[in-house]
């Protein structure tokens, strides 16, 4: 299998200047569709929404605001899951803290306190000390947060992060993933649309993602 390079997309916002976003994404440009689709979670109607992230990432960071009101505003149409990369192979530390903290159902509370931690208090979370000093510090109960971070079922879903990524084919972040199917990003999107000025990515990226769901849903 190719090594893969996970690449943490950077931009610019430019406030108060008019926002022009693609309203016709076309495959192989803003998205692109997998060989292979995945299997999806979601029950009847909804569509499964994936995105894919890394805790360190300044564009997953700044892409959060508005990728929440996004997921508010669908209600139950959509059935939304995060997928941390492992930046740093088989044992990243951020991976593991995210899959610790969805295995204690705690993940809706916490992701906006870490993504605080780096991108606010500019403290970085690179080793299991790490993660365990901030769960503690965060008021986690140490012995029930250790007991869920080397649990079999967590440390297999970490080990098995690079298949996951292999399958879907992930290469930057952040990235979405509609419906098992459909993969957009902010550096495609970005890329695609050059010609395109003052593009508020994060908005822009959404539109796409919107243009997917309602593919996916017309196909069922």
């Amino acid at each position: 299998m190719r090594a893969i390079s996970f690449v943490c997309t950077s931009f610019l916002f430019i406030a108060n200047l008019a926002l022009a976003t693609p309203t016709m994404p076309i495959n192989g440009a803003e998205y692109t569709t997998l060989a292979t689709p995945q299997p999806v979670t979601s029950i009847g109607k909804k569509i499964e929404v994936i995105e894919f992230f890394m805790y360190h990432c300044p564009a997953c960071n700044t892409l959060e605001p508005a990728l929440l009101d996004w997921v508010k505003k669908q209600g139950a149409n959509v059935e939304f899951k995060r997928i941390h990369v492992p930046h740093n192979g088989l044992n990243d530390a951020e991976a593991h803290l995210f899959l610790t903290l969805e295995a204690m159902k705690l993940e809706d509370t916490m992701h906006s306190k870490v993504l605080n931690t780096w991108h606010v208090e500019h403290h970085q979370l690179l080793r299991d000390e790490d993660n365990l000093e901030w769960a503690v510090k965060n008021g986690l109960d140490k012995e029930k947060f250790l007991g869920f971070y080397n649990s079999f079922s967590v440390i297999s879903k970490l080990h098995n992060l690079k298949n996951v990524m292999a399958n879907y084919h992930v290469d930057s972040t952040p990235t979405i993933v509609v419906d098992g199917r459909y993969l957009t990003s902010m550096a495609s999107v970005d890329e695609s649309n050059k010609d395109l000025e003052h593009v508020a990515l994060d908005k822009a990226t959404l539109q796409v993602v919107d243009a997917l769901v309602a593919q996916a849903r017309a196909s069922k």
